[in-house]
């Protein structure tokens, strides 16, 4: 198969980013990355509520990266996603999509008519008279929005796929055991569980970096643009400045629990299986000691991971390497690349 180019789009809360990679049956080779910030509120919790605003800011992108290509393969999530491990009674492949909605609805906790669904089935051993398999379900019609806006830039979406599942595919690191993915924003957080590359439990909380700057601003009397610096600088190292450091791990509290909260339930729904380590990605993961300070709160080792682990990347880097400096924020683009190989 010749190498098609492809473009995996991440239509963050706070910015777009877009990187560029050719797709061939081999790993993808990177091409061309750019990002552009987003006016505030355009995007909130995954939803495009300004879609003149992301429509010009992926105008914007397109024109000042000189991307090669039109055609996309598109992020998206939600609050509301549902992941999640079931059995289905049997159906022949060629029919399952038609008759999925009438098989779920019953454990929706959204009409089926609103959502988007998929089922990705899962091995098993032995015969069984069930499917066992992943549940996906997305709201309809933020989806829907997204698209609409995306194409409005002149963009086509080949694909769309969930934001987690792309971070998971670039940033997941395979040892045949139990793993759990955090990809940090500014707004939202996913967390991710998997057994050597399979979900088992998927979440996205409304907790991130912003969280730490908004409350570092208010306790230390900054600006927001003061903050933000004190956080990326500081974090939670309390040798660099105690009080900021003490403010910005009370801040992080919430999310710590959400994390255990989510361990925990792994552990009750799959006993004796354990989260062995944490892997870490997404823009906010970059603050100071974090990875530390989640080690020492959840008794697992926490690790910032590589999104470009998996693709070739053929550019020159250096001090002008984009993509070299913001991997982390670029988890998602990466993943969406590797899911067109």
């Amino acid at each position: 198969m010749s190498a098609t180019t492809l473009v995996g789009l991440d239509v963050g809360s706070t910015s777009i980013r877009a990187v560029e990679a050719s797709i061939s049956k081999d790993r993808p080779t990177i091409n061309n990355f750019g990002q552009v910030f987003l006016p505030p509120d355009a995007v909130v919790n995954g939803v495009v509520k300004d879609d003149r605003a992301v429509t010009a800011a992926l105008r914007h992108l397109w024109t000042a990266h000189t991307f090669s290509t039109k055609n996309v393969a598109l992020g998206v999530t939600h609050q509301q996603v549902i992941v999640r491990e079931i059995d289905l009674p049997k159906v022949p492949s060629k029919d399952l999509r038609h008759a999925l909605p009438f098989l779920v609805r019953d454990v929706l906790p959204l009409p089926v008519e609103q959502a988007l669904l998929d089922f990705y089935p899962l091995p098993t051993a032995g015969k069984s008279e069930t499917t066992h398999g992943l549940l996906v379900a997305v709201p309809k019609e933020p989806v829907i929005d997204t698209v609409r806006a995306v194409e409005n830039a002149g963009l086509h979406v080949e694909s769309v796929d969930l934001a987690c599942f792309a971070a998971l595919r670039a940033s997941a690191h395979l040892a045949h055991d139990t793993e759990a993915l955090l990809d940090i924003g500014a707004n939202g957080t996913n967390i991710v569980i998997h057994a050597d590359g399979t979900p088992k439990v998927v979440r996205t909380v409304p907790r991130g970096g912003a969280e730490i700057t908004k409350m570092l601003a208010t306790r230390l009397g900054l600006t927001n643009s003061e903050a933000e610096t004190v956080k990326c600088r500081v974090g939670l190292r309390g040798d660099e400045n105690a009080e900021s450091a003490a403010v910005a791990d009370e801040a992080l509290r919430p999310l710590v629990t959400e994390i255990r909260s989510s361990f925990n339930y792994y552990s009750q729904s799959h006993p004796g299986k354990r989260v062995r380590r944490l892997a870490l990605v997404g823009g906010a993961a970059l603050l100071p000691g974090l990875a530390e300070k989640l080690t020492q709160d959840l008794g697992v080792p926490a690790f910032l991971s590589d999104p470009l682990q998996r693709v070739h990347d053929v550019r020159k880097g250096g001090r002008h390497d984009a993509l070299g400096r913001f991997r982390s924020s670029a988890a998602v683009s990466i993943g969406l690349t590797l899911g067109a190989a």
